[in-house]
């Protein structure tokens, strides 16, 4: 019976273990994620206003108009381009024309302007 309760024992220890070792690494990608989007607010935008910029499509969104917009970046600064024929997939190049920043200047709107 002793050695049950040991088996017990070490098998608690072990899910405990386990439980904290995930928790932190998810804690720790929060924690990425919320420094690189601090930094992102004390710099600068790598992009202008009017400019046209050829960037990669990372993924699609649904934009607070309801309208898919295609995501990528320009030296790690989202744009959100938008007017994006439907043909289009993640992977493909495209060139967009910044129109505005969003708050915080951390990510910018953009218009779709060709293939890459």
């Amino acid at each position: 019976m002793e050695t049950l309760y040991i088996a017990a024992g070490g098998a608690a220890v072990v899910v405990v273990l386990l439980t904290v070792v995930l928790w932190r690494r998810g804690g720790s990608d929060a924690a990425e994620s919320r420094r690189a989007h601090e930094a992102a607010q004390e710099r600068d935008p790598p992009v202008e206003i009017g400019d046209t910029y050829e960037f990669g499509v990372v993924e699609f969104a649904d934009h607070h108009s309801g309208d898919r917009v295609a995501v990528g970046k320009v030296q790690g600064f989202v744009l959100f381009t938008e007017d994006v024929p439907s043909g289009l997939e993640a992977g493909d190049v495209i060139r967009a024309k910044v129109t505005s920043f969003n708050e915080g200047h951390t990510s910018a709107d953009a218009l779709f302007v060709e293939r890459g």
